[in-house]
């Protein structure tokens, strides 16, 4: 009887976990929705944006690639910040990746936490490696 006790308790725990990674799997990809909705918008209604565009097939590409179960997406206008926070915001002590568009292809890349910077490059292309390699540092990292 008290193996069976110790296998349901155990089968609970395990239920549990998987609520909560199916939460935090929603949540990363509601976020991921929201950004290509953000940045579908202002392409759409500003020429200015238009710089966004590449940023914006970046996005998709990663999406395609998985990536969206990893990261949590977001904005800040004219940047994407990757992390693996649960939710919406950051708090300074969690790291993040942060792709600034400056023009259409030149891109600012920065793996940081609130103030500091680990990690700086500038880039003409998001396939880059360096770009690569910063999310393969951040998913590193504990989702929390």
């Amino acid at each position: 009887m008290k193996g069976e006790f110790c296998r349901l308790v155990y089968l609970n725990k395990t239920f549990k976990m998987d609520e909560r990674t199916s939460e935090i799997l929603s949540r990363f990809n509601k976020s991921w929705t929201d950004t290509e909705k953000i940045y579908d918008e202002l392409i759409a209604m500003h020429p200015v944006w238009e710089k966004l565009y590449p940023l914006r097939q970046y996005i998709s590409q990663l999406k395609d690639e998985g990536e969206n179960s990893f990261f949590r997406a977001g904005t800040s206008l004219h940047s994407l910040i990757l992390s693996r926070s649960v939710d919406s915001g950051l708090r300074s002590d969690q790291k993040y990746l942060k792709i600034e568009t400056i023009a259409i292809n030149d891109f600012e890349v920065k793996l940081r936490d609130g103030g500091r910077v680990y990690r700086e490059y500038r880039i003409g292309n998001l396939n880059d490696n360096k770009l690569g390699n910063l999310l393969k540092t951040l998913k590193r990292t504990l989702i929390d």
